[in-house]
């Protein structure tokens, strides 16, 4: 499901439900990767690809409040989408999340 906003896109990523403390869900929308993450009962979200060599986000793991890329191992902290890690030095950009009724969007530029 999608709205539009002004320029920008309200992107449905999942019910909350389907996005528990600690966990990652992945999405596409317009060949982009999104990636959101529940930490501590707040959802945050990001590019879902490691600005390293592109593997996708969502197949990695959380440690506390950061994604370990799978490919090497890169980290990303999903509050901010800081680099803290390397080998990606670069941060990840962000998505302002919106929570409407039980589901989870992202409003995506």
């Amino acid at each position: 499901m999608e709205a539009t906003q002004g320029t920008a896109h309200l992107v449905k990523v999942c019910p909350i439900s389907e996005l528990p403390p600690g966990t990652l869900k992945g999405i596409e929308f317009e060949g982009r990767r999104i990636l959101a993450a529940n930490i501590d009962g707040k959802i945050y979200a990001h590019d879902g690809t490691c600005t390293h060599e592109e593997a996708d986000l969502s197949n990695g793991f959380i440690i506390g409040d950061r994604v370990v890329c799978p490919l090497h191992l890169s980290q990303f902290d999903l509050k901010t989408g800081e680099a803290v890690t390397s080998p990606a030095v670069e941060p990840l950009k962000n998505y302002k999340v919106k929570i409407e009724g039980p589901d989870v969007y992202v409003e995506v530029d």
